[in-house]
């Protein structure tokens, strides 16, 4: 599967559809990421990796612009979207998950699914009172979009129940439901496997392939589980102290001395660093 993988990302290179670029970001004195860059090719799946506390999340948020970077660009199909508004990114096409589940516990699995369609919604209150007949049919619309991606999902027999009610691997899932509603172009994806049992993980990496094939959505995504980065990515960046100190294929990353020392505190020749 890395073999198969690896030759798509290549046949890709020339078609990046996520760029960034040397992008920084601070809080007071603590440098959380420094002069990062990476390519997303279309239709790909990159994994960010790293130690705890290497930057990967504030990268992702400064692509989704929950942060500002301090020095750098993030182009998406080639439109720089550095300084603009979450909503203005999501709108666009970006998508993403977060770390901690951030569901509306107390809504139902359709509800939060209906929730992720806002940034396609054009009939606002007004034209819903005046121009009713409209905005029924795109409600009509909208819901049979969310049928669809809950029965991609396989949730069927959820739809009505409250999120809180499920169990923790299926309220991951349905947050990733709730990100595929928008239309997303990129998905970003926080550690979308973080606390799951061996089947519960099984089962996500699934989807994230089928989302990323059958659906052809580019992803990038932060997951510490190794084996699932390397059974899935395309390519994959490593953090390490807010720096990327390695990037390639999931081979060339495996084998790179200083991934081996970021990790595990060795240097090549096996001593503590």
């Amino acid at each position: 599967m890395v073999g198969e993988s690896a030759q798509r990302a290549l046949l890709r290179e020339d078609d990046n559809q996520l760029v960034v670029t040397g992008v920084s970001k601070k809080f007071g004195g603590v440098t959380a990421v420094q002069d990062v860059s990476l390519d997303v090719p279309r239709g790909s799946i990159v994994s960010i990796i790293g130690p705890n506390g290497a930057g990967k999340t504030s990268l992702l948020n400064m692509i989704s612009g929950f942060y500002k970077p301090d020095a750098g660009r993030v182009l998406l199909d080639g439109k720089d979207i550095t300084h603009k508004k979450p909503s203005d990114i999501a709108a666009l096409g970006i998508a993403r998950t977060f770390q901690n589940i951030a569901l509306f516990s107390g809504l139902t699995v359709l509800d939060n699914l209906m929730l992720g369609r806002h940034v396609r919604m054009t009939a606002g209150v007004l034209s819903s009172v005046i121009y009713w007949g409209m905005a029924q049919k795109e409600d009509i619309a909208h819901r049979e979009a969310v049928e669809e991606i809950i029965e991609f999902l396989k949730l069927q027999d959820l739809r009505k129940q409250p999120t809180a009610s499920l169990a923790y691997g299926l309220r991951k899932r349905v947050e990733l439901g709730r990100a595929l509603a928008s239309e997303p172009k990129v998905l970003l994806l926080d550690e979308p496997m973080g606390g799951m049992n061996q089947d519960e993980k099984e089962d996500m990496a699934r989807y994230v392939l089928d989302v990323n094939q059958e659906r052809g959505v580019t992803v990038v995504l932060i997951e510490h589980d190794m084996g699932v980065v390397m059974d899935i990515s395309d390519k994959v960046i490593v953090l390490d102290r807010g720096r990327g100190i390695a990037i390639g294929s999931p081979d060339q990353v495996q084998s790179n001395a200083k991934v081996v020392e970021a990790y595990l505190g060795v240097s090549k020749g096996g001593d503590r660093s």
